[in-house]
């Protein structure tokens, strides 16, 4: 498995490798060590795992947790193709509002982890596109936020409104500026004691 640091501190992408043959492929999409090599620390425990499907054009994001208490994912996509995106909303992180973008499909499973206080976003590029995820914590509804993926100011790379479908809560999510305004993006020093209470000290930048 080969890994790299993405443009959001503390994001990583993860590439395992894949072995085909006259029945299909097999692929293993997490390794604990080469995680653990890449990001410092072992995968937080995970508290929940569940799975999406989209349909072409289907644009979900940019979602967080209210932190505290926060959350750790660990996505990949298990059929189809999408673009995967990470955004740092943690408000005095050294990459503040910086994103990245990553193409990820099924027969080449790359996977994304996304820290604590770290924005999710993705682009379902094909029919059928099935995002599987790992959570440190549990979903609770009302701890779960969003900022707009068409914000203008982050100009990330997902097209115009009027080719994407977009969920009604996505579509009125606030730019990350009025999220900003209204105190609800994450503190980097918080997420940061947060990871910490998973019971591992968070690399140094």
């Amino acid at each position: 498995m080969e890994f790299r640091a993405l443009k959001v501190h503390g994001a990583f992408e993860f590439v395992p490798e894949t072995f085909p043959d006259d029945r299909g492929r097999f692929t293993a999409p997490f390794q604990e060590s080469v995680f653990a090599s890449a990001v410092g620390h072992p995968l937080p425990a995970v508290r929940q795992a569940s799975c999406s499907t989209s349909r072409r054009n289907v644009l979900r994001g940019v979602h967080y947790t209210r932190t505290p208490p926060g959350t750790a994912k660990y996505v990949y996509c298990a059929h189809g193709t999408a673009l995967d995106i990470v955004v740092d909303l943690r408000v005095g992180s050294p990459t503040f509002l910086a994103w990245d973008a990553v193409r990820i499909d099924a027969a080449r499973p790359t996977a994304l982890y996304f820290p604590v206080g770290v924005g999710h976003a993705f682009l379902a590029l094909s029919d059928d596109t099935v995002m599987a995820y790992l959570h440190s914590g549990e979903y609770v509804g009302d701890h779960e936020l969003a900022v707009s993926a068409l914000d203008p100011a982050l100009g990330l790379p997902v097209g115009g409104p009027g080719e994407l479908t977009v969920s009604a809560r996505d579509r009125e999510a606030p730019t990350a500026s009025e999220a900003l305004d209204r105190g609800l993006l994450p503190a980097y020093a918080t997420c940061r004691e947060i990871e910490k209470n998973f019971g591992y000290v968070a690399s140094p930048l």
